[in-house]
Order: structure tokens, then C-alpha cells, then sequence
């Protein structure tokens, strides 16, 4: 390298620096904000599938419990009856 090509490449790299810091700090911020976005939409998604857990807890209580067999029994006979007295 000689010195002229030393006196030009000083100031170019002189020059590109601040403008490297500012692009770093500015793809930083950006990544924040994406961070940040995601935590939401996590947040959102953890909430909504413990509603949705909670809802299929209240079916399985239902669907287990003894009155809903009897219930169902019941709707079956009305269904058969129904079916029956339309062939009559």
C-alpha cells in the first residue's frame, strides 16, 4: 500500500463508522420492537389456550357426569319417538 491509497482509505473509514453505529442501533431497536411484538402475541396465545383448556375441562365434567348420560338417554327416546309416530 502506499500513502495514497492510506490517505484515501483513512477518511472513508473515518467517515463509515458513525454511519455503521447508527445502522447497528437502528437494527437493534428494530429487533426490540419484533421482541416485543411476539411477547404480545405470545401472551395472547398462552391466554387464550388456558380459556380453551378450561372450556374442554367444563365438557369432560359435563360429559362425565352421570346426569348428562341420563340426559342423552332421555333425548335419544324423544329422537326414536319422534321417528316412530312420523311413520305412523
Amino acid at each position: 500500500m502506499d500513502n495514497g491509497t492510506l490517505v484515501l482509505l483513512v477518511p472513508i473509514l473515518a467517515l463509515l463508522i458513525p454511519i455503521i453505529a447508527i445502522w447497528t442501533t437502528h437494527q437493534r431497536k428494530i429487533e426490540e420492537i419484533r421482541a416485543q411484538a411476539l411477547s404480545e402475541t405470545n401472551a395472547q396465545a398462552a391466554a387464550r389456550a388456558a380459556t380453551l383448556e378450561e372450556r374442554v375441562r367444563v365438557l369432560e365434567a359435563i360429559v362425565t357426569d352421570k346426569s348428562y348420560d341420563v340426559a342423552s338417554q332421555i333425548e335419544a327416546l324423544r329422537t326414536t319417538d319422534q321417528i316412530g309416530s312420523t311413520r305412523q
